[in-house]
């Protein structure tokens, strides 16, 4: 049982790292190429999971060599735009200026019913609504709406609202974040002595501390302080 345990933590961290390495993807974002590599590698992983006779050696070796492929792949798809078209394809016109195609449809084989369903997934229920409508090759569906159906936007109403900006969340369940509280230009005194002016003895009475745009600290206590 044991034996079984520690097999099964070294390939759940080794399939993790395989994950990571292809990057923060959904999986409805992955290309053909990724998700392939990724469903080989849980294959390979669940053999010397489920079978504890077959050597361990014998489910690493495969997911190395995959996770090797997939930096090789993703290297050359990088430089070559040939090898990225090769691999991932072109996005697809599925409705071009307003009008469905059909013969696009049918040699994606996609339907008439899904085109609708993702049309009405990015709020556009009528039709006419649609100027273009593109397919990913993530699989995803990019829609461009028609002028009269495209939402004010700042410019179109001549206003002059404040840039926006980025909140850094400096303290987070007591812990204070190293990288974030560099990123805001503070360091750990001014941390120390804005928590002082608000009447708080330390981090870890605190549940979440941000810096804004203009560098002011909020700060929200926890309800229950941890000795």
């Amino acid at each position: 049982m044991l034996l079984l345990l520690i097999r099964t933590l070294l390939l759940y961290l080794l399939v993790m790292i395989a994950m990571r390495i292809m990057g923060k993807r959904q999986i409805g974002q992955l290309q053909p190429s990724e998700l392939v590599i990724a469903i080989m590698i849980s294959e390979v992983a669940s053999i010397p999971m489920q079978n504890t006779g077959t050597p361990l050696i014998s489910g690493i070796v495969p997911i190395l060599t995959l996770i090797i492929a997939e930096v090789v792949i993703s290297f050359f798809s990088l430089k070559s735009r040939r090898m990225r078209r090769m691999l991932t394809g072109y996005p697809s016109l599925l409705i071009k200026n307003g009008k469905i195609d059909e013969k696009e449809l049918e040699r994606l084989r996609f339907n008439v019913d899904d085109l609708l369903e993702e049309l009405r997934i990015s709020g556009y229920n009528d039709i006419t609504d649609v100027a273009y409508a593109i397919l990913e090759t993530g699989g995803s569906v990019s829609i461009i709406p028609t002028a009269q159906a495209r939402p004010a936007t700042v410019r179109d109403l001549s206003l002059n609202p404040p840039e926006q900006s980025i909140t850094y969340t400096v303290i987070s369940d007591g812990h204070i974040d190293m990288q974030e509280l560099s990123m805001a230009n503070r360091d750990i005194n001014w941390i120390h002595k804005q928590l002082n002016a608000n009447n708080v003895k330390s981090p870890k009475n605190v549940f979440l501390g941000t810096i804004d745009a203009n560098g002011n600290l909020f700060v929200q206590l926890r309800e229950r302080r941890k000795v």
